[in-house]
């Protein structure tokens, strides 16, 4: 599978959503339809959240259970089961992934819009091979080279779905803060401005910097990211990353303060060619 193709997580997603609306339509709660396949209402939660993999079995009984017996409509959902349970080709990196990324990394690679702020650092889609080594060794201390450089080889295949034939629209709000908090030696952070102001002239990437002399803003609560699928069956997902897990958040009024806030990010940093100017600035001071 592609970096560029629809990945397991979303297929997921989309049986999850469908089975919830078959679920709601015959009147049916979660805990009598875990009894049906001898689950937990939790985990008809979870399948519907699309969590966790589908046991074709489970999904047949669930169908019977919601009264779907047109052949053509129940084959056409058990193929997306058999689909989602297809490991995307980041599967082969997830012993140097915490547990959660390789979520992310299946939402990432479906998503048309991806909607950022960032603090820390350079955001992971824009960092070029030198600063991305940088900031692996200095996230996974102790760790052999050749982990760091699987980390690395990870962070280089995601980037390439921003030249795909399906690239998505990349709205990236960069704190000034990531711009000069140093990632390797001097020459390396020079190659990452300069990469920045060389992406940001792509069509399907808007770039801002956050500068340090406006002040308070909307981005008080730390980086987030906010993706936004083709598909009209998903919902909006904020993703925002903690020392030890992540959050995903799809409820419609968390979404939408994320993004009031990042509305107002773009609406307050400088606009794309001011922002490159900045870009340049800190590259002649670099």
């Amino acid at each position: 599978m592609s970096a560029g193709e629809p990945g397991s997580v979303v297929r997921r997603m989309l049986l999850g959503s469908q089975l919830r609306r078959l679920r709601e339509a015959r009147g049916i709660t979660r805990e009598a339809a875990g009894y049906s396949i001898r689950a937990s209402e939790s985990k008809i939660s979870r399948m519907e959240l699309g969590r966790v993999s589908f046991k074709t079995r489970d999904v047949e009984d669930l169908l019977t259970l919601y009264g779907i017996s047109d052949e053509a409509e129940r084959e056409s959902l058990l193929s997306l089961a058999r689909e989602a349970n297809v490991a995307g080709w980041w599967h082969s990196y997830t012993d140097v992934l915490p547990s959660w990324f390789p979520t992310y990394v299946g939402l990432e690679g479906a998503a048309s819009l991806i909607r950022v702020y960032e603090v820390q650092f350079v955001h992971g889609l824009l960092q070029t091979e030198e600063y991305a080594r940088a900031v692996v060794r200095r996230g996974m201390k102790g760790a052999s080279a050749a982990d760091v450089e699987r980390r690395v080889a990870l962070r280089l295949e995601r980037q390439k779905y921003l030249l795909s034939d399906h690239a998505p629209e990349l709205h990236i709000v960069l704190d000034e803060a990531a711009l000069r908090r140093p990632y390797g030696d001097s020459e390396v952070m020079r190659g990452q401005l300069q990469h920045l102001i060389d992406v940001s002239r792509r069509p399907n990437v808007r770039l801002q910097v956050m500068p340090f002399g406006f002040g308070g803003h909307s981005g008080e609560s730390g980086a987030f990211t906010i993706l936004s699928f083709p598909e009209s069956d998903l919902s909006d997902v904020v993703y925002m990353e903690q020392l030890t897990s992540a959050l995903y958040l799809d409820k419609r009024e968390d979404v939408a303060q994320y993004e009031q806030a990042l509305k107002e990010l773009q609406q307050d940093s400088p606009g794309p060619e001011e922002s490159r100017d900045l870009l340049r600035g800190l590259l002649q001071l670099s």
